[in-house]
């Protein structure tokens, strides 16, 4: 949608997206019209495609399909707006698993389709729950339902293929899972405490598996 129909807001605020009964808004980037979207689901899948695949619409407009639901169980768990060529993505599950793949690895297909693998997704791995775009110049701050919060830096994850389930980039205790990864700027000069009975960058045993069969992205 052109950012001009937003530019008269209102005080209880204007319509972004119509939605449907049972869905709900999860994630609004500003693009150039010429960015790629990835879109990653709680199932371990993601797609990208290039933003020109989605029309201008209106505000009001429910929108296009951008990526499918394989099962009932699963969502949509984040967007990126790719604007540094240089960056790659980070996911991270809620059992506090975490792998940093090239961008290169996600091939650009059209959207609505089921997407390829990004994380492979175990009962020990949980589902997905963040993706990320990350430089090494990038920290995260990961939240625990708990509440229970860490930082750590991104050049502290080597970068893995995504065919693998990653590694350990927090302990939780029993119960406790990821509730929400935000990526913060890096202040120069401060270190970062890093968990050493997490396993950064380091891969877990069952971590290096053969490529997956993709899903047809038509």
């Amino acid at each position: 949608t052109s950012l001009e129909q937003y530019s008269r807001p209102r005080q209880n605020g204007i319509n972004a997206i119509t939605i449907n009964e049972g869905d709900n808004l999860l994630n609004v980037s500003l693009t150039n019209g010429n960015n790629h979207i990835v879109i990653a689901k709680k199932s371990g899948k993601a797609v990208r495609f290039h933003e020109s695949d989605v029309r201008p619409m209106g505000r009001n407009a429910a929108g296009v399909r951008g990526v499918t639901l394989e099962s009932e169980t699963d969502r949509v768990i984040g967007m990126v707006c790719v604007a540094r060529e240089e960056s790659d993505l980070l996911v991270v599950s809620e059992n506090g698993y975490g792998k940093r793949s090239s961008i290169d690895e996600y091939r650009i297909t059209k959207r609505g389709g089921k997407g390829v693998t990004t994380l492979k997704i175990t009962p020990k791995t949980g589902g997905l729950v963040a993706i990320k775009e990350v430089l090494d110049t990038d920290d995260l701050m990961i939240i625990n339902k708990s509440g229970i919060t860490i930082r750590i830096s991104v050049e502290n994850l080597r970068t893995m293929g995504r065919a693998t389930q990653g590694v350990k980039l927090i302990r939780l205790n029993d119960e406790d899972q990821i509730s929400s990864v935000e990526k913060i700027e890096k202040i120069e000069g401060e270190e970062i405490e890093v968990d050493n009975n997490a396993e950064l960058g380091t891969d877990s045993t069952d971590d290096q598996i053969s490529e997956p069969e993709e899903s047809n992205d038509e």
